[in-house]
């Protein structure tokens, strides 16, 4: 049982360290802050599928993150509740999916739209209010949604793919 609980922690914190890494290489290289942002660290968001360590681990790494990109303290708390609201829906959808061996392409690709639409419905509202950019919520509901299909929707299956033949032996103990 201890074992267990070290390696949720453990997994979490990995998850979180390379939230952070991954979306401060982002911004380094200017793909965070132009209309339509393009945030390796949101290819993660698809971890929650393969380990529930993933959803603290987003959670808590997109809190760090936008506290170290300087981040309005509104666009941190409701930025990490999108993360967070769309990490507990991609592993609602591996839940309901629990016992089935291999995954279907849809249940791969389902596996993104959690935080796809979590980001793409609440981020904009964050945009538009928060920083007051000018535009109209639907135009960033476009360009937040072009930037999560790209992040979540190509780099994130890309990555679930590549996982996926392993997924059992990096992410669950040997117990």
């Amino acid at each position: 049982m201890k074992t267990s609980k070290v390696l949720f922690t453990v997994q979490a914190a990995v998850i979180a360290a390379l939230y952070v890494v991954l979306t401060v290489l982002a911004n380094s290289i200017g793909l965070a802050s132009s209309a339509i942002q393009i945030r390796f660290s949101e290819a993660l968001t698809i971890l929650p599928f393969f380990t529930p360590a993933a959803i603290p681990g987003l959670f808590v790494g997109c809190i760090l993150s936008n506290l170290l990109t300087g981040c309005v303290l509104l666009d941190v708390i409701f930025g990490s509740l999108a993360t967070l609201i769309g990490a507990v829906g991609t592993y609602l959808i591996r839940r309901g999916f629990h016992h089935v061996s291999k995954y279907s392409r849809i249940q791969k690709w389902a596996a993104s739209l959690p935080p796809i639409l979590a980001n793409t419905l609440i981020v904009p509202w964050i945009l538009s209010k928060v920083y007051s950019f000018e535009g109209s919520i639907l135009y960033f509901m476009l360009t937040v949604g072009i930037g999560e299909l790209i992040s979540c929707g190509v780099l994130g299956m890309i990555l679930f793919c590549a996982l996926e033949p392993q997924a059992s032996r990096i992410f669950h103990s040997r117990q």
